[in-house]
């Protein structure tokens, strides 16, 4: 596992961290996000303390987050259930007396 070694900035501080090279685009974009949505809360409520508003960045991540988890849960029962009712309608079908109908008829000879 390839390591590099990458700064990024967050809220005007600095922040050197080792990450897996398959990490680093992933990472810097993490960044360049919560800077601009520092920025954005910055522009709309006029707060300019850095600490308020990383705590306000951190709680719409984990609203967002819990959000999507639901969405995914839900999403999952709804397809759990799905398989469900297909492999009983296929058990039932399995399940039911086979009729074959021989439409060629064969001449003793």
């Amino acid at each position: 596992m390839e390591e590099l070694a990458v700064k990024i900035r967050i809220g005007g501080r600095v922040y050197p961290m080792k990450v897996r090279a398959a990490d680093e685009k992933c990472i810097r974009t993490a960044g360049k996000l919560i800077n601009e949505q520092v920025k954005a809360y910055s522009d709309k409520f006029g707060i300019h303390d850095q600490q308020d508003l990383l705590a306000m960045v951190a709680l719409g991540c984990l609203i967002d987050t819990l959000k999507l988890k639901d969405e995914i849960t839900q999403e999952t029962q709804t397809l759990e259930k799905r398989a469900e009712s297909l492999a009983q309608r296929i058990d039932q079908e399995l399940s039911q007396p086979t009729v074959c109908h021989n439409s060629v008829n064969i001449a003793p000879k």
